[in-house]
């Protein structure tokens, strides 16, 4: 066998100027040490690509659905190169909305019950903090009502307090996979005794082919069960999807039923309405150790505690529920569970079910428990009409806070908007900005929430488009649009070489 002629100390040299050559031009120009030779933080870039997925609209002849996209930044920028765009949830779907710019929303419409769900996807400059809304109007019939759901990213993991497999309730989980490969969902459900049984084959290994969805009506996973309050966790053995729970309720309403924060200590259900005539909290602790919580609201003038519901038990593994009625009293305010022992607290998910009107003019809508808006959150499809927007900011700390609040010119015109905001701590503050500008102010908008200084900002959009004297209205909560990433510095580190 021939043997390899070892490398000479020149070949070694020559490779090493080659490498540290392409390094001197690839490495940041700030270089990747500090001074004192510790390796320099991270640097924040903007992501390159994003993922959305939303679920199909509605399941009647007489539906009415928006779809808005919207990505923040200086409108009409030519600065960089990107492209976006919606599509249904099929192998071969044409483009449903495809925007052009960032800044500048784009809308599109869908009538029927043949919308599909739609994935999309961002790249470029068009990828950064990429948001969509699905807005559905039904008018009449057991669906009746506005039904909103932001587009998410698909995940593994998902919670849903507030679920229901009682008498006159139709929950449904919707699944879609946008992916080339094929997912596998289970799907359990948690009533106030622990795990529901499920009917056996139903609840587990549930396939979702590749681009393509499926929705699972709740109650056929537990045949007999009357559930009026449980959660739902749903989960993939292989597989990505996006997950949202439609909601239909009978003589009351329907709407989404976004998934819940992940599970933490203390919680926030931000940008409940003023004129909320019921508020159904559920909260469930998917660990081993109850949570004792206290329950506080965050209205305009401070947090307060609701007199007779002041604390909360939740068994672990066990669904937990309290009706606290009117608890807004007339102003828009937003709840705040924190342990009543902090050295004792059990991660939870929780979400409120809201109704506004009385007897048949009634309609219901959705709060989850929300993370911190973060650097940036934005929220699409706001309506210029008189009262139809109301953004909600909360500030559950101690600490008050500043935001910036943008609003984007509409789809049919006018100029961005913004308004500086303070928060004081332990409040909830109620924002109206729109589009500026002497021409056109129609369409739908974006608005934006940016954190400038102080404590983490909790928020979320309520949309009402009131019909026949019904407050149909549905609510949003904004959440950190991650439009950065960490990308570690390179750095030039000959030492390998000696190891």
């Amino acid at each position: 066998m021939k043997q390899r002629a070892p490398l000479t100390l020149a070949a070694v040299t020559a490779a090493l100027a080659a490498l540290t050559g392409i390094a001197a031009l690839t490495a940041p120009a700030a270089g990747g040490t500090a001074a004192d030779g510790k390796a320099a933080a991270a640097a924040r870039m903007p992501v390159e690509r994003s993922l959305l997925v939303c679920p199909a609209p509605s399941s009647s002849d007489i539906a009415d659905t928006t779809y808005t996209a919207f990505t923040p930044g200086a409108a009409g920028s030519a600065e960089g190169k990107g492209s976006a765009r919606l599509l249904g949830a099929t192998k071969d779907a044409k483009p449903v909305l495809e925007p052009k710019e960032a800044g500048k929303p784009f809308g599109a419409t869908a009538s029927g019950a043949d919308a599909p769900a739609l994935t999309g996807s961002a790249d470029g400059i068009l990828a950064p903090g990429w948001t969509a809304q699905l807005t559905t109007k039904v008018a009449v019939g057991r669906a009746r009502g506005v039904l909103g759901a932001g587009c998410t990213a698909p995940g593994t993991d998902f919670w849903f307090p507030a679920v229901s497999t009682a008498k006159g309730r139709e929950d449904f989980v919707h699944l879609t996979n946008p992916d080339d490969a094929a997912a596998v969902v289970d799907i359990k459900l948690f009533g106030p005794d622990g795990v529901a049984k499920p009917d056996a084959g139903t609840s587990e290994n549930i396939r979702i082919d590749p681009k393509s969805s499926k929705s699972v009506l709740l109650s056929s996973l537990v045949p007999g069960a009357q559930l009026a309050d449980a959660t739902a966790h749903v989960t993939t053995r292989a597989g990505r999807v996006g997950a949202s729970v439609q909601v239909g309720e009978e003589g009351v309403g329907a709407d989404w039923l976004q998934a819940a924060t992940d599970p933490a200590g203390s919680l926030v259900l931000p940008g409940i309405p003023a004129d909320a005539v019921s508020v159904r909290l559920v909260a469930f602790v998917p660990g081993e150790e109850d949570a004792d919580l206290k329950i506080r609201l965050a209205g305009p003038g401070g947090a307060i505690t609701p007199a007779g519901n002041e604390q909360l038990h939740v068994k672990a593994g066990m669904t937990a529920s309290v009706d606290l009625k009117d608890v807004t009293r007339g102003e828009p305010g937003s709840l705040l569970l924190t342990p009543v022992d902090p050295k004792k607290a059990s991660p939870l998910v929780a979400a409120v079910r809201v109704v506004r009107g009385s007897g048949a003019k009634q309609e219901l809508g959705f709060v989850p428990a929300a993370a911190p808006v973060g650097t940036r959150a934005t929220v699409a499809d706001n309506r210029p009409e008189e009262n139809a927007t109301v953004l909600s900011l909360t500030a559950a700390g101690d600490k008050d806070a500043k935001v910036k609040v943008t609003a984007s010119p509409g789809t049919g015109g006018g100029d961005a908007a913004s308004q500086e905001v303070t928060v004081k701590a332990g409040t909830t503050q109620t924002v109206a900005v729109a589009p500026a500008g002497t021409g056109p102010r129609k369409g739908s908008y974006a608005l934006t929430v940016e954190t400038l200084s102080g404590g983490p900002v909790h928020a979320a959009r309520t949309l009402s488009l009131p019909h026949e004297g019904i407050a149909m209205f549905t609510v949003q909560t904004l959440s950190d649009d991650h439009s950065t990433v960490s990308v570690p510095r390179a750095t030039e580190d000959l030492s390998v070489l000696t190891r």
